[in-house]
Formats: C-alpha cells, structure tokens, sequence
C-alpha cells in the first residue's frame, strides 16, 4: 500500500516507519510543524529543530522520502482557540485527543488523504475491519495503550488510520529501536501537551489568557485559605501547583464568574467521589453501544477505568452512572467508552 507515516523524531514512530518499510509498502514521511516556537520561543525551548534532525536522520537511513508541512495555522484556527475557549469558561480542554482528530487525521488528510491509502502514525493502538465496519482496538500494551487519545475519531478516519507498533509492548518498541539502530533509539518518550513541546502549561496560559488574582476558599469550611492568578490555571482534582500547607489539597470546584478556586484536603474521600455525570457531544467509531453492552469508561489516559451505564439521549448527549465513584470528574474532560478490547468512542463531560 501507499502510505503516508506522520512522524514525529520520537522511538515511536520511528520504529513504526520501519516497520512499514519492512512489510513491504510505499512509504512516504510527514513532519507536522504545529510548534508555536515563533511566538512562544521566550517562554522555554522548544524542541522542534532537535525533532527534525532525529526525523531526517530516520528517514535517510531508511531511504523515506521526508516532507516537512507546516500546520500551525490550522492548529491556531481548530486547537489553540478551542484550547483558551475551554480554559476561559473554566473546563479542561484536551488538546492532544483533537490534535489527533482535527489535525493528523483530519486537517492532513482533508490536504493529502486521496494521496495515500492509509495514514500512519505511532500511536499503540489497533484497527480491525470487523463485520465491515473499521474499529478501534487497544494495543498490546496495556500501560501504553492510547485510544483514549484517539477515541474521537470518525468511522472514515478509522478506516484511513494505521498503527504499525499497536502489537507491541514498549519493551520491544525499544528493542526494534536498537535493533534498527535507530539514532533516537534511547531518546526519552516526549511529555506535555502537543504543540508545547518543553514550554510549561501554565506559561502558555498566562501568555494568552494573562492573569487575574481570586481567592482560594476550603470548601468544607468557607475559609479563605490564599490566593491564586486566576481559575484558569486550576483543573478540578489537581493537587499540584496550590502551595499551601495542612495538605495534600485538591482542587474541588471553580466559580468562574467570581474567580474563586474551592479546595478541600478531604477530596479523595468517597464523600467527595462522583458516580454521576452527564456527556456531550457522543461520538461512536463504528457503532454505538447497545443498551445490554457491559462498558467500561475512562476519563483520562493511563490503565484506571470504570464498569459503567451509558443512558444514551438525543442531541448527542447522554447520562453516565459509574460502579464507583471518582474524584476527579471535571468538566471538557473526555469519557472514552470501551467494550471489552474495543473503544468505542467517547463524549465530553458537561456540566449538570
């Protein structure tokens, strides 16, 4: 097949672009240039020149020929200002779950898909055409596993997608990686949110959203405990970043319109666990669940999920009860929906 493998200078998709190479396909390379290095350079560095010459160094030695494309308007148009609209209304936004949907398999192909027959990328994930419709399956490492960040995906990119390393374990990711010997074969696995790179979180917000003192309160007792630069920094069950003492705190609710940030060092508690919410904006991959499924839901990446009753309504929109509760349910945060091995889809958690 022709295929066009987005990579990225990490060990990841490095072996992915091997690997294809290996089965026998035509494989063309795609650097995505989505840094904000142009206007966020002061704030930290940015890592994109280090990628790039971990990405040429890759495909030379592979001999794949490389296209470096800039995206950074389009992610300013469908990620950068969804990210400060979310933040602004006091929810928290996820930008590398659209990054995936608006931008890999939706702004590059919408530019080169009729190119390529598949798009390939590092993710540890897997597809599968099963009774005609392609699904989205977890990879072979469960630690790994990323369909959360993928669980938005349309049935056409589904179909489109292709992720060569979503057999594997990272253990044996790393050995291909020496086996190939590949030049970042031991590079350190990238952190932070996708178009930051190294630049801080925080940073970025403050650059465009500036700051606004407000009040930290406990919410148990009404007291005003400190003060902080504005809610939009905090996210609700965060426990870092809060800075005061008689702790752990955790962030427990946000008034927007007053600019208060509500703290209690009793958040893990089950007294503070939810085991209701509502969602919006459902969107299934290739079908939606049936009212007798057994699913499973996560509401952040990493191996910790919840058996749980999806009551699906109309306008997209649907109720969630969880077999036990949890603490960290936040507004804008994704619910990705599982069946077995099979994501889904997932909705965005509203507000009640």
């Amino acid at each position: 097949m022709k295929i066009a493998m987005l990579i990225s200078g990490g060990v990841d998709s490095s072996v992915a672009l091997r690997l294809l190479k290996d089965a026998g396909h035509e494989v063309s390379a795609f650097y995505l240039k989505i840094w904000l290095e142009d206007e966020l350079s002061f704030l930290g560095e940015c890592p994109w020149e280090e990628d790039l010459s971990y990405v040429r160094a890759v495909c030379e030695a592979a001999d794949v020929p490389l296209s470096v494309v800039p995206f950074q308007k389009e992610y300013h148009e469908r990620i950068v200002s969804y990210v400060i609209a979310e933040a602004k209304a006091g929810r928290t936004p996820n930008p590398d779950v659209f990054c995936n949907t608006l931008i890999k398999f939706g702004a590059f192909v919408e530019k080169f898909g009729t190119e390529f027959d598949r798009v390939a990328t590092g993710h540890y994930a897997r597809t599968e055409i099963r009774d005609g419709k392609a699904r989205l399956l977890r990879s072979a490492d469960p630690v790994k596993d990323q369909t959360y960040f993928l669980s938005r995906l349309t049935p056409e990119q589904a179909e489109k997608a292709m992720f060569p390393i979503g057999g594997y374990r990272k253990e044996e990711v790393r050995e291909l990686a020496a086996t190939y010997a590949l030049p970042n074969a031991a590079r350190k696995d990238s952190q932070g949110i996708c178009f930051l790179g190294k630049v801080p979180f925080d940073k970025f917000l403050e650059e465009k959203i500036g700051t606004r003192e407000g009040d930290i309160i406990d919410a148990k007792t009404g007291e005003t405990l400190g003060r902080h630069k504005g809610f939009w920094f905090y996210t609700i069950g965060q426990r870092k970043g809060i800075g005061l003492s008689g702790g752990p705190w955790y962030v427990t609710g946000k008034d927007t319109a007053k600019n208060i940030v509500y703290i209690s060092n009793a958040y893990r508690s089950a007294e503070t666990a939810r085991t209701e919410f509502s969602v919006e904006g459902l969107s299934w991959i290739a079908e939606a669940p049936s009212p007798d499924d057994a699913l499973t839901v996560k509401l952040r990446h990493g191996v910790k999920e919840a058996e749980c009753d999806l009551d699906i309504q109309d306008m997209g929109r649907g109720r969630v009860t969880l077999a036990e509760g949890d603490t960290g349910v936040a507004p804008g945060q994704i619910a990705a929906f599982y069946r077995v091995d099979e994501c889904l889809g997932s909705g965005i958690i509203s507000e009640d």
